[in-house]
């Protein structure tokens, strides 16, 4: 098995600093390596699709939520800044993947729902989307992936 790069710095850096424990230093520069490496993938599918990860994002979530959400409950949901909301619902408003009204409560805020066209493109690409990240997963196991699973959530910051 070839040498990946983060086992090569941790070589150099049991060479030059044998007492120093890199251990922590491996585990994460590998997850971020993958990390990224998986959002390149990713973000690459929906660019497929003809959509962006964020507009993706924001069309998943309102169909997850399965009702009508303001701007405001969608950037909660998505971790995403509101301004990037405000940006991408108005492409997908033209896209015509997503509608909105006026509130009943406030005069000053919407309601955001998707049409019908919005419903089928989610549900299509959420399919494919999940199929890809299976795939991204495959060289573990099933119980590799829930014992991956598990002390991620161990790791997790509680939000």
């Amino acid at each position: 098995m070839p040498i990946d790069k983060v086992a090569n710095v941790l070589l150099q850096w049991s060479l030059v600093r044998p007492d120093l424990d890199c251990t922590s230093m491996g585990i994460i520069g590998r997850v971020r390596r993958t990390s990224g490496e998986w959002q390149k993938k990713i973000d690459g599918f929906f660019k497929l699709k003809g959509l962006s990860s964020t507009e993706f994002d924001i069309l998943a979530t309102l169909r997850r939520v399965n009702q009508p959400a303001t701007p405001t409950e969608i950037y909660r949901s998505t971790m995403l800044s509101s301004g990037a909301v405000s940006t991408n619902l108005e492409k997908l408003v033209q896209a015509g993947w997503v509608a909105r009204t006026a509130s009943d409560e406030d005069r000053r805020s919407c309601k955001v729902y998707l049409t019908e066209q919005g419903i089928a493109l989610v549900d299509d690409v959420v399919t494919q989307h999940v199929a890809n990240m299976d795939d991204l997963l495959s060289p573990l196991s099933a119980s590799e992936q829930q014992q991956l699973q598990q002390l991620l959530e161990k790791l997790m910051p509680e939000s």
